[in-house]
């Protein structure tokens, strides 16, 4: 075969090596347009399983890469006059030059032509001459900007500006990251070793503290001195160099580019490394991607029938791939665009959140690195929450006004739609009690109903008759005797999301027969298939807002330790707050200040009917889904300040279900960051939710300060006692069993000791 690859950077130069190892007879060029020692870098991250796979492909060049290494197993912070460790990371170091003269002996060795200071302004002058044209041309791709219409990318330019300078200051003991606060703002350095004189020092900031320091108007020499200055005690005297000669005043800041391409091939002409896709430098994933796409295609270039097959492998499972470490990315860059959030936390939990942002290192990963480390923090963690030490964050306890809670863990609502004319059956009295002898701190009822026309379907619960006042009332009594759990009832109103069939029939469909009318904020249906809500006049919103005080009043009477308003996932309430549902033009409507006018009357009203005692919460969605349209996570920080403001003791922070317009970005977690930003921007406290399913999770996302309370649904209906076994998992022996269960407790630690000893041996 018949090989060029335009680009002679990591990618380029490793596809080139790979092909030959599997067939020298293959003629491989490379073009690159620089010289051969030029470079614009300082240092190249790998991690252990980066080299493995390099490893596998050529030892030569790997044992050469590695004889040239700078090692280090640390991770430390460094912040407010403090540096924290962590162990067990394996990453590498090395000179991006070091590598790339390596790459180009070991290139050359196996009989790569290699042509530099080669200009190539397009691919199409060398498709005819070649059998595969391979653009490994770099994150300003010429190849991939010829044929856009065919490659499709997708170009995001992230905010924070950074220059990349080195140091011969030494870091070889850790990775090091070095937050400083200056007069124009916070300014933070990414540091790492790559050979025994020189270092890599990243120096990134907000745009806007960019802007406050005037850096669009300095030198590259008076950038490089302010740099200096604000780092100075972190250098010993040692100064920054910058060796990007071609570039003059701030162009030598950046922002990142994160580029992902749709399409990876286009006929004989294939992406590769940056020109394909991006990988932030916090995570140090670049070179990685590189090296594993060259791997990827030089070898389904031998194992595939034909060309055509073997680039369409290439682009489906290395896009797979390089979409799961962009998520990553995505997360660690998004951390550092909002450091300033996280920067007010303790020390410890500061840097656990950096170690922990980008997803990749979990809580129990975190402890299989570095176990001390994590100790040290979950004890601080116990400590600041009054908890006993040596139990995990989900155990920890929380009070809530005079309601002290046992634990993290909080049983989500869920609509169970066997109620009839609103009142609560066996089946509720059952389903709610398990879960409440089941080890969560916190039990919630699904949301019960202020009326009957407020009700989603027939088989919703409510709160508005005597009759459904003792149902629950013995619901709350039984808990309260027999469990040390804690129940709040969240009360709603269903809006124009009413009169609908159950769950699991056809899901927000109107009855077959029998409606009942619905009300909203304005006459505008969930669906063309759903009914025509009344826009609620004042006398509408005087009759519901009594309905809510009735209900809180009979919630009080029923024995519930907790209250929530439902003001989210579209129902009444929430029809207010989001503008797709409200476009009145009334004082109700227009500005947040007037969307929120209701929705904080009906709060008002139900704090001052319930117990000053006992917490209330409020639930609101965080985000609509539908962009600038709708509620945005920046407008929820201020949705959530106003309830608050009114009496909220804590915002149960949950997103989306307001518009069947709606294009949620699924994930694990995928709303914590919601809570996260309403917590640690607004300083209150939060209850996270969504696609939240493993003790692993609910630990990380309270460590690292990004709720207060966990809430998880789903994995409470497959199982009741989810947290007496989670502590089973964990070997925590604070977390109290029903006296009639203990027996079970017993032979579930006896079988969990000896599948750890099968483990360890």
């Amino acid at each position: 075969m018949k090989v060029l690859c335009l680009g002679g950077g990591p990618a380029g130069l490793y596809f080139a090596i790979s092909m030959k190892l599997r067939d020298p007879s293959h003629q491989v060029t490379v073009l690159e347009r620089n010289r051969a020692n030029d470079t614009f870098g300082w240092g190249v991250v790998l991690s252990d399983d980066a080299l493995a796979r390099m490893q596998k492909n050529d030892l030569v060049s790997t044992q050469a890469i590695r004889d040239q290494f700078a090692y280090w197993d640390d991770i430390a912070v460094v912040h407010n006059g403090e540096r924290i460790v962590s162990g067990g990371h394996g990453f590498a170091g090395i000179g991006r030059k070091t590598m790339l003269v390596l790459l180009q002996a070991r290139a050359r060795e196996l009989g790569v032509d290699l042509r530099f200071e080669t200009e190539f302004r397009s691919a199409e002058d060398y498709r005819r001459d070649y059998d595969l044209v391979v653009a490994a041309d770099g994150i300003n791709s010429l190849v991939r900007r010829e044929y856009a219409q065919a490659f499709q990318p997708d170009i995001d330019t992230r905010k924070c500006k950074f220059v990349w300078l080195g140091t011969h200051q030494k870091f070889n003991d850790a990775f090091t990251f070095i937050f400083e606060k200056t007069a124009h703002g916070w300014v933070w350095a990414h540091v790492y070793q790559f050979d025994k004189d020189t270092a890599t020092f990243i120096v990134e900031c907000l745009p806007e503290t960019w802007d406050r320091w005037g850096f669009a108007a300095m030198s590259k020499e008076e950038t490089i001195a302010v740099c200096e200055r604000i780092f100075a005690k972190h250098l010993d005297g040692h100064a920054l160099m910058s060796n990007a000669a071609h570039l003059r005043g701030s162009a030598v800041w950046m922002q990142f580019p994160r580029v992902i391409c749709n399409t990876w091939y286009h006929g004989n002409v294939v992406l590769m490394g940056d020109a394909a896709a991006t990988g932030h430098f916090s995570i140090g994933s670049g070179s990685r991607l590189a090296f594993d796409s060259a791997i990827a295609l030089a070898e389904y270039l031998h194992s595939e029938p034909t060309l055509q097959a073997a680039f369409q492998r290439y682009q489906d499972e290395r896009r797979v791939e390089v979409l799961r470490m962009q998520s990553a990315a995505r997360n660690s860059l998004e951390w550092f665009e909002e450091v300033e959030r996280y920067l007010d936390l303790p020390p410890l939990q500061f840097a656990y959140s950096l170690l922990t942002r980008s997803q990749r290192i979990s809580h129990e990963n975190l402890r299989q690195r570095d176990p001390a480390f994590l100790t040290r923090v979950e004890t601080w963690f116990q400590e600041q929450a009054g908890g006993a030490a040596g139990r995990q964050p989900m155990f920890a306890p929380f009070r809530l006004r005079d309601m002290a809670l046992k634990n993290r863990v909080v049983v989500s609502p869920m609509a169970q739609y066997k109620a009839v004319d609103g009142c609560p059956t066996d089946w509720h009295f059952v389903h709610y009690s398990e879960r409440a002898k089941g080890g969560a701190g916190l039990v919630y009822t699904e949301m019960t109903c202020v009326s009957a026309q407020g009700r989603i379907s027939p088989g919703c619960p409510g709160l508005y008759t005597p009759r459904h006042e003792a149902a629950w009332k013995r619901l709350c009594d039984f808990v309260h005797a027999e469990t040390t759990a804690k129940i709040c009832c969240q009360i709603g109103h269903s809006g124009r999301k009413g009169s609908t069939q159950l769950g699991w029939e056809e899901g927000d469909a109107p009855l077959p027969r029998g409606n009942w009318p619905v009300i909203s904020a304005s006459a505008l249906p969930w669906t063309e298939a759903n009914q025509v809500p009344k826009a609620m006049d004042r006398a509408d919103m005087d009759k519901v807002l009594l309905q809510f005080v009735q209900a809180t009043e009979m919630a009080k009477r029923a024995g519930f330790d907790m209250i929530e308003l439902h003001a989210a996932h579209g129902y009444l309430i929430s029809s207010f707050i989001s503008p797709k549902s409200n476009v009145r033009t009334d004082e109700y409507g227009g500005s947040l200040e007037n969307r929120m006018r209701y929705p904080l009357e009906v709060f008002a009203a139900m704090r001052a009917e319930w117990p000053g005692s006992k917490p209330a919460s409020v639930r609101i969605s965080a985000n609509d889904w539908v962009g600038a349209d709708g509620v945005t996570p920046p407008e929820a920080v201020e949705i959530a300040q106003m309830f608050a403001a009114a009496g909220a003791d804590v915002i149960d922070v949950s997103a989306g279900q307001t518009s069947p317009e709606a294009q949620p970005v699924y994930g694990r977690m995928f709303q914590t960051p919601f809570s996260d930003r309403i917590r640690n921007e607004a300083g209150l406290a939060t209850m996270a939710v969504g696609n939240i399913t493993e003790p692993d999770q609910v630990n990380g996302v309270l460590l690292a300060g990004r709720a207060d309370l966990v809430c998880l649904a789903r994995p409470h209906l497959a199982d009741p006692c989810w947290t007496l076994h989670a502590a089973i998992k964990a070997g925590d022996t604070g977390t109290e069993w029903p006296l009639p269960y203990l027996p079970g407790r017993d032979q579930a630690r006896r079988l969990q000791a000896r599948a750890a000893e099968v483990i360890r041996a």
